[in-house]
């Protein structure tokens, strides 16, 4: 009898030690979103910031309450608030449609936002296994935030790091540049009494106080506006094209030439190019691994923005776009188009501060600076870095032309290219693939997550790289040529001289 219970006994504990080996093997396998956040202390105390902040909201004073309601966002809604901006690319990509035509621009739209979303979940991947090999290590992030050239070079070597690291700093710096451009732009279409080179000085001394916000973590209140004003002037936008009407002289003639053709389509492949600052933003959420599923409700809402907005435009307007690449500029002036602008000034002010930030923290890094508990030191370190932004602002003003040129120079690499090659090259072994965190979805095998890797970057090395940098730089040339470096009106049709 004795014995019997015994082996009951024995019995049962191998079977309570099978389950619990399934448990454990399944979820090697799948590594649900919270494992991995939770296998450091610091990292727990991360995942549970939740409910330590629902017990601020009952325990202390106005202040935290501000701050967890308005400053600190780190939910999977913050992130999307912070990935869904578009920004000046809002107000170019009419000119875009009519270098394209409309079918073109709506297809191109459509195939960059999903090759956009399959590289973002390349950067997911190996974001989650560089953060994985960290917390083995016992690291804490508290005051580091991590960066695309340390996940390149934690898993590759130097040789990605420093790639990732010179190609990523000077497109974020020229992003970041751009969206003065388009301030200095867009602001003289309400007072026109000032030519545009004036507006963009004035908007650098603004733009600079951005160094005074810390981390991505401290765009919610922000990110939350600029998604009403994005929205507001997309729909503007739109309604105001149909309601005005085909206007009795426009002719619809795009695509009529090659140079023009590609210069459009490398701007549609800059409007999905938000990726270089992905893992600044997915650090900045309290479950990372799901920033690959809002990048696509990301994408999806860009769309609705986008597409009826550049097709009504260039519906109506037609060829005439093509000596306007400021959407603003061919619309009447209205209370409607004045909140619009200002709208978007205000969302080029976040816009600005947001894409700069990486820059800024690899400055700080560069410094020894970075882990500072005094920020303002931090924010004195960064100032130089929005001076130099400044002052290329005044000196390139070719609004939507140079958006072409930084996509096809830039965007190709950082943002289709490596991402894809890193992601090859990490899971070429057998080992590497039956170990990844991040599995290829039930109905793909690694065969065609490589197949697709590959046409990728055939396609963007061609078109983007390639045709797009032939037909921008010759724009930006003929530009150049025209108007000058440091001109003072680019594209005015009011004499400023």
């Amino acid at each position: 009898m004795v014995e019997s219970i015994s082996k009951e006994k024995e019995m049962g504990s191998v079977q309570n030690d099978r389950k619990m080996a399934n448990v454990k093997s399944g979820r090697e396998r799948k590594l649900d979103s919270m494992q991995w956040e939770t296998t450091h202390p610091s990292l727990k105390q991360d995942s549970q910031l939740v409910d330590i902040r629902a017990e601020n909201l009952a325990t202390t004073n106005w202040k935290t309450l501000f701050a967890v309601v308005f400053w600190e966002g780190g939910s999977a809604f913050d992130s999307w608030l912070t990935s869904s901006s578009v920004a000046q690319v809002l107000l170019t990509l009419p000119y875009s449609f009519s270098q394209l035509g409309l079918a073109s621009g709506i297809a191109f739209q459509i195939f960059y936002g999903f090759v956009g979303c399959w590289t973002c979940f390349m950067i997911t991947s190996l974001y989650s296994e560089y953060r994985s090999l960290l917390e083995k290590q016992n690291l804490s992030f508290k005051s580091h935030t991590i960066q695309w050239y340390e996940v390149l070079g934690g898993l590759l070597g130097p040789w990605w790091k420093t790639a990732a690291l010179l190609l990523n700093t000077v497109y974020l710096f020229c992003i970041a540049i751009i969206q003065l451009i388009a301030c200095g732009s867009t602001v003289y279409y309400i007072n026109d009494s000032i030519d545009k080179r004036t507006w963009t000085f004035i908007f650098g001394v603004i733009f600079i106080l951005t160094v005074f916000i810390p981390t991505a973590y401290n765009y919610r209140m922000w990110s939350f506006v600029g998604i009403l004003m994005t929205t507001y002037t997309a729909w503007y936008l739109t309604i105001s094209a149909a309601t005005i009407g085909q206007q009795p002289d426009a002719t619809h003639s795009a695509p009529s030439s090659l140079v023009p053709y590609f210069t459009g389509a490398t701007n549609l492949l800059f409007t999905f190019g938000g990726h270089s600052v992905t893992v600044e933003i997915m650090h900045a959420m309290w479950r990372p691994r799901k920033f690959k599923l809002v990048y696509l409700f990301t994408v999806l809402y860009i769309f609705s923005l986008t597409i009826p907005s550049a097709s009504a435009l260039y519906w109506a307007f037609g060829d005439r776009l093509l000596m306007h690449s400021n959407a603003f500029s061919v619309l009447p002036r209205t209370k409607f188009r004045d909140a619009a602008v200002v709208l978007m000034l205000i969302h080029q002010f976040i816009e600005f501060g947001l894409l700069s930030l990486p820059v800024h923290f690899i400055w700080e890094k560069v410094l020894g600076v970075h882990h500072s508990k005094h920020f303002m030191l931090r924010a004195a370190a960064r100032t130089p870095v929005a001076l130099s932004m400044w002052f290329f602002s005044l000196m390139i003003p070719f609004f939507g032309s140079i958006n072409s040129a930084v996509g096809s120079l830039l965007v190709t690499f950082c943002v289709y290219i490596i991402p894809c090659a890193a992601h090859m090259t990490f899971y070429r072994s057998t080992h590497a693939r039956q170990n990844a965190i991040e599995q290829p979805p039930s109905w793909m095998s690694w065969t065609i997550m490589y197949l697709i890797n590959v046409l990728i970057i055939i396609w963007t090395v061609i078109i983007g790289l390639g045709f797009g940098s032939w037909a921008s730089i010759n724009i930006m040339i003929q530009q150049v040529n025209k108007f000058g470096l440091f001109a003072k009106c680019f594209q005015c049709e009011k004499n400023h001289n």
